[in-house]
């Protein structure tokens, strides 16, 4: 899939989320990389066999006190590269994307990956 078509799925990823939530998307980009970095490996510090689909990085909704402020944007960086090799297909690439960006905007929002995990069992 070439790089823009990706990225306008993402981009209608994020505007399908909920108005409740995609209000309180302030001081966030969401850009699309074609495969993390060294560093980002690291810092999604991933267990055996994982891939790194999505990053969040910066400082959580619930981790903000009210000095928070005057700081660059926190940022969900989706990986194209390996979402493509998970997925047979443009609509498997699709649904992935949606995943991926909920699963990302979660982390800005506090859900942590265990309870992110509880969260996906129990929708299957």
């Amino acid at each position: 899939m070439d790089r823009e078509k990706f990225e306008r799925l993402v981009a209608q990823a994020v505007a399908s989320l909920p108005k409740e939530f995609l209000s309180k998307l302030e001081n966030i980009d969401v850009v699309v990389q074609a495969r993390p970095t060294p560093a980002q490996l690291n810092e999604a510090r991933l267990g055996h066999g994982e891939t790194l689909l999505g990053l969040y990085q910066g400082v959580p909704l619930t981790k903000r006190s009210r000095h928070y402020g005057m700081v660059p944007p926190d940022k969900i960086t989706v990986f194209q590269k390996p979402i493509e090799a998970r997925c047979r297909n443009d609509a498997e690439v699709k649904a992935e994307i949606r995943r991926v960006v909920r699963h990302e905007i979660a982390h800005h929002f506090g859900i942590g990956d265990a309870r992110l995990r509880q969260l996906e069992k129990e929708r299957d």
